[in-house]
């Protein structure tokens, strides 16, 4: 019989201290739901604010971009020739050559004048003619 008793006192004991360890589980376990609930709060208050700090940026850049497009728009030119106005020497040299005022230019005229080249290089002295505004 006193093994049974030493059996039963041991399973008591046994059974205290998971009674015990289980008691400081639950404990540990509201800490952490504790800790989680103010690290959730903390995360949101810097989120809030960081959002709001680049919403404000977002809203002062989209304002400065329309300041600029506006500005953008009232100074363009109504023709872009790509800042040019003039043609390069050697263009002007070329066509001169060939008999075609540089002033006028006819598209006629300057077919004519441009038959002896080749069609690539027809292309370049027609598309710079068309940079300049010299050919429309």
């Amino acid at each position: 019989m006193e093994s049974n008793t030493e059996i039963n006192m041991t399973t008591e004991s046994t059974m205290e201290r998971l009674a015990a360890a289980a008691a400081l589980l639950e404990q540990a376990v509201e800490r952490l739901a504790e800790r989680q609930q103010e690290t959730e709060t903390t995360v949101g208050r810097i989120s809030a604010t960081v959002e709001s700090a680049l919403e404000e940026r977002l809203r002062a850049a989209e304002t400065r971009i329309q300041e600029l497009e506006a500005a953008a728009s009232e100074k363009a030119p109504k023709e872009v020739t790509n800042g040019r106005k003039t043609l390069p020497a050697g263009m002007a040299s070329l066509l001169e050559k060939q008999g075609v005022a540089v002033d006028s230019i006819d598209a006629g005229s300057l077919d004519a004048a441009l038959a002896s080249l080749s069609i690539e290089q027809r292309i370049a002295v027609k598309a710079q003619l068309m940079r300049t505004g010299a050919l429309a």
